[in-house]
């Protein structure tokens, strides 16, 4: 107790400040989070509501729309976060090291932050319309700097489910690019160079130097970029439902439960679903990066 006593002392103006943005944050989430569940658990019976009930639950179980887009989601996640990793991680890389011209070209890495999502899910929209957009005239050879013909015909992107959405997560993946880019960076230039030096003295290649040093030392951060980017790729809304507006994720498929179907009790069903499915994916993903990285420092 001296000891809680003795941090507060120390850190008292940080809490001072900090404590009305928590208050408040955490004040519209618990309201927020108080009516959603309210609302789930909700029946609209023929005598007025009844409460608690998990008729909404099991109706959405019965959807098949709602399973569809439940699969979407979840293979969605599943594809998006490790390409979001994969690419921060090969661009850190490229800008870790000092050489002519880096600040430009991490100046140019950065540059998809300062493009609104909308703005580019637009561009995107535009590029891969059908019959007539840019990529279609590209693939079918209709600008002269591209004169092949890749194929006879445009393809309608957004006509499948699968394409549309791939369009969705290529804008996502681009755009979200810098973020998981500056976490990994930050995390490579934490690492103490004398370790890998010595590694390297003493005979190691690089693949052995990544495995055994540069990768257990970036776990935190490689941990940090999966639960941010997995969580963000859950609760994606602009890029579906702008490209993939008929083939909806759970997101999107909220806005569709509250306008089109006019139900908000499952709407919010769906959203109690989704913020289920991200809690349960962070604590798995903690997990197994601890195991991962138990597993590598023993090697």
């Amino acid at each position: 107790m001296h000891y809680l006593f003795q941090g507060i002392r120390k850190n008292l103006f940080a809490i001072l400040i900090l404590t009305p943005a928590f208050l408040y944050l955490a004040g519209f989430l618990l309201i927020i989070l108080f009516k959603v569940t309210a609302l789930a658990l909700t029946e609209a019976g023929p005598e007025g509501a009844i409460f608690p009930s998990a008729v909404n639950f099991i109706t959405l179980a019965g959807n098949p729309e709602f399973r569809e887009a439940l699969i979407r989601t979840v293979w969605f996640t599943l594809i998006g976060t490790p390409l979001e990793l994969f690419t921060g991680i090969a661009a850190a890389f490229l800008v870790v090291e000092e050489f002519r011209g880096r600040g430009i070209i991490r100046s140019v890495l950065v540059l998809p932050l300062a493009v609104p999502a909308i703005v580019t899910a637009i561009i995107l929209y535009i590029l891969f319309d059908y019959p007539g957009g840019h990529i279609n005239d590209i693939i079918t050879g209709r600008h002269s700097f591209f004169p092949f013909q890749v194929l006879s015909y445009p393809i309608n992107w957004r006509g499948s489910g699968f394409f549309a959405l791939m369009v969705s997560l290529f804008g996502k993946v681009w755009r979200d690019m810098p973020i998981s880019m500056l976490i990994i960076l930050a995390g490579l230039q934490a690492i103490n160079r004398d370790q890998l030096e010595a590694a390297a003295t003493l005979g190691a290649t690089a693949l052995q130097r990544f495995m055994r040093i540069t990768l257990p030392l970036l776990a935190p951060a490689i941990a940090t970029v999966l639960v941010l980017r997995s969580i963000e790729l859950w609760k994606e809304f602009i890029f579906p439902f702008i490209l993939a507006g008929s083939y909806p994720l759970l997101s999107t498929l909220i806005e569709r439960a509250y306008h089109e179907w006019r139900n908000p009790r499952e709407a919010s069903a769906i959203a109690l679903i989704l913020l289920l499915l991200i809690i349960l994916s962070t604590v798995l993903i903690f997990y197994t990066l601890k195991w991962l990285r138990k597993r590598l420092v023993r090697i």
